[in-house]
């Protein structure tokens, strides 16, 4: 757990051995700003409505080509709005980490996010929900990749 105002970030040499994360256009500059070690969002230029994953702003017209919206950063902060234990690993891939928390975040700015918890983990499922956490960046250089994860906050 990190009270530093610097975001924590974990770097990961191992071999990738999971299925890799759904990079597409419409993503590509979210995953690049995790790189950055900054979460950005989908944010309207005109109302400051965020999104994730990439949309149209529900609030009003939109511009052709949603000329307004633009990739902002967000504060990485937000509460556990549901979330899980795994108990058994659905890949070969997450065997060594069972058991885990996967968390639906709900980020001050609105949008939900899901990722696992690292660090410090809740006392169970239910407990967890309304939680605190904050965005922990995990490095993997050999893949050119960053994913985020979130940490519990007090």
């Amino acid at each position: 757990m990190s009270n530093s105002s610097e975001p924590t970030v974990i770097v990961d040499d191992k071999k990738w051995q999971k299925p890799f994360p759904n990079i597409d256009s419409d993503s590509a500059e979210f995953w690049e700003g995790l790189k950055r070690h900054a979460l950005l969002l989908w944010t309207c230029d005109e109302c400051g409505a965020a999104y994730w994953p990439k949309c149209y702003c529900v609030n009003h017209e939109n511009q052709p080509f949603a000329a307004n919206l633009s990739w902002k950063p967000s504060s990485g902060y937000g509460h556990i709005y549901s979330m899980n234990r795994h108990e058994y690993a659905f890949h070969a891939g997450f065997k060594e980490d069972v058991p885990y928390f996967y968390a639906l975040v709900e980020l001050d700015e609105g949008p939900v996010i899901s990722s696992t918890i690292v660090g410090k983990q809740p006392e169970g499922a239910v407990a967890g929900i309304g939680q605190r956490v904050r965005i922990v960046f995990e490095d993997h250089p050999g893949e050119d990749m960053t994913l985020p994860r979130f940490e519990l906050i007090d």
